[in-house]
């Protein structure tokens, strides 16, 4: 009995203490400015991935293929 007691009572303090520590957060706008180059690398180009898949599935075909005989 003594036990739960304390245990609730152990509970409920950190309970307000974790509120507290989240009621003292400073809220602060941050304005966050990424300058990213206009200039792309090859791999963030659309026709490098369609080179690359086409690729990719020529050696699949090339590989799995079975020789009929």
């Amino acid at each position: 009995m003594l036990k739960t007691i304390c245990k609730r009572i152990s509970l409920f303090f950190s309970f307000i203490f974790v509120s507290l520590v989240m009621f003292a957060q400073e809220t602060k706008k941050i304005d966050i400015d990424i300058d990213t180059p206009d200039d792309k690398q090859w791999y963030q180009q659309p026709w490098a991935w369609v080179v690359f898949g086409a690729v990719f599935v020529l050696l699949l075909v090339a590989l799995l293929r079975r020789k009929s005989d």
